[in-house]
């Protein structure tokens, strides 16, 4: 009786009709210790992704660390082999005398000599190395792998980059300092589109910028269109307009092709360039006047290697080694070498546009004087 009771007291829930319910399907039920099923696409990609940029990332630091290595070696290795080259070069290839240099010649004075003779080289080096880097890295984009250059830039720290940019300033001819512009706006991806949002006022800018240049070489340009010289004119007008041009990045087609060309094009004129450097003298070249008070006069042309208090030793321009007795040293005069005179007559406001402008200023300081007879 107490059934049918409970049934009558519970007739409206009874009545209402009970909604139909799916129940999970086994598969679809989330396992207990939270793993993926094998049939969840999702889910097993996340650790294949996550170990796939783990090896990404991993890839990427070590070029990153080999390119740093390389950077550091070239720009240390370099000037080691350079100078020891000198040496042998200086000496004419002979291991006596070559020897003889060793032991007179210095560390510090081989690089005071090699900063002093080849830093021109190695601050051109960097300059186009950077250039080149700046342009391949603004197209990283365009190519799976990243080349030497673009991957040396990433590396190398923004003030050395600065340094090595005043370096240049400070050592280059003058004749050669407007090709800084195109490669300064390609190493920092300088394009006329950061002077100013507006068309109008970029080229205002550029108009009155470029203008107010060739007002300042009016007087140079006019020299060297009087005395035929075409190619001061093509160097002093030309790079400022190469410089909105230059920036990255480049169309994968150019890419392509430009990076392993670039970079095997600077190698060639870096050893091109070199080889002036080596066979640079390490000692400055002197004209020996040498004879006993009752004999004739002969002046040797060469270096002076050592003095001591028997002998001077000097290193003959053609070749051999003479030991001259001190006392019979009877005068010495300091002489340019043939690299050194001007080849152009051409100023820009006092400055010989074959003059650095440390080699400006220090003309300003000491006037050059003149050639010795002796010298000729």
């Amino acid at each position: 009786m107490s059934t049918p009771a409970a049934t009558t007291g519970n007739a409206p829930d009874a009545d209402r009709p009970v909604p139909y319910q799916v129940m999970p399907s086994v598969p679809d039920r989330p396992p207990v210790d939270g793993s993926a099923e094998p049939d969840d696409p999702a889910e097993p990609d996340g650790p294949a992704e996550s170990s796939g940029r783990m090896d990404v990332d991993a890839d990427r630091t070590e070029r990153r660390a080999r390119a740093s290595q390389s950077f550091w070696t070239a720009v240390v290795g370099v000037p080691a082999v350079f100078s020891v080259l000198r040496l042998g070069v200086e000496a004419g290839g002979e291991l006596q005398t070559t020897l003889l240099l060793v032991a007179n010649v210095g560390p510090v004075n081989m690089l005071a000599g090699f900063l002093t003779t080849a830093a021109r080289l190695l601050c051109t080096a960097l300059v186009a190395v950077f250039a080149l880097g700046g342009v391949l890295a603004a197209s990283r984009e365009a190519t799976a792998r990243r080349s030497l250059f673009a991957r040396w830039m990433d590396v190398t720290p923004s003030w050395f980059i600065a340094a090595s940019f005043l370096m240049a300033l400070v050592t280059w001819p003058l004749l050669y300092l407007p090709l800084l512009l195109p490669t300064l706006a390609a190493a920092f991806g300088l394009t006329p589109v950061r002077l100013h949002e507006r068309p109008v006022v970029r080229v205002l800018m550029i108009t009155a910028g470029y203008t107010g240049y060739l007002w300042l070489l009016v007087p140079t340009l006019r020299d060297a269109w009087e005395q035929a010289e075409p190619l001061p004119i093509v160097l002093l007008v030309v790079p400022p307009l190469l410089a909105l041009f230059v920036a990255g990045p480049l169309p994968r087609v150019v890419l392509r092709a430009f990076a392993p060309l670039s970079q095997a094009a600077v190698l060639v004129v870096l050893v091109w360039a070199a080889l002036p450097v080596i066979s640079t003298p390490v000692l400055p070249l002197t004209v020996t006047t040498v004879g006993a008070t009752d004999q004739a006069t002969e002046e040797i042309r060469g270096h002076v290697v050592t003095t001591d208090d028997v002998h001077t030793v000097i290193l003959q321009e053609r070749g051999g080694v003479r030991y001259v007795p001190v006392d019979f040293v009877r005068e010495q005069v300091l002489c340019p070498s043939e690299e050194e005179l001007p080849r152009y007559r051409l100023w820009i406001h006092d400055f010989h546009v074959e003059d650095s402008l440390l080699e400006g200023l220090g003309r300003r300081v000491r006037p050059v004087h003149r050639v010795d007879a002796a010298c000729r």
